[in-house]
């Protein structure tokens, strides 16, 4: 019960207070509200940002690769013979 009625009483003297506060207000400022101005704020366009990277050169590599035949070796006499038979 105890921890209730400080409860109602912290609540009450907050809303005592705040009385207080706005009627000082009001009194000091003469009480003449401005009506408040509201204004809607269009969302700018983002920055576009464009990144150039500049083309990259293709070199293209050339594998030279020299390959030797060997020379056909010349029929001795007896080759050619052997050759002309037909077994």
């Amino acid at each position: 019960m105890e921890d209730i009625k400080k409860a109602i009483i912290g609540v009450i003297t907050l809303a005592i207070t705040t009385a207080g506060g706005l009627l000082i207000n009001k009194l000091v400022k003469g009480g003449d509200e401005e009506p408040t101005k509201t204004e809607v704020a269009t969302p700018t366009a983002q920055p576009s940002v464009v990144i150039n990277i500049p083309q990259q050169e293709v070199k293209k590599d050339t594998v030279v690769k020299k390959v030797y035949v060997k020379a056909k070796p010349k029929l001795t006499e007896t080759e050619k013979r052997k050759k002309k038979l037909d077994w």
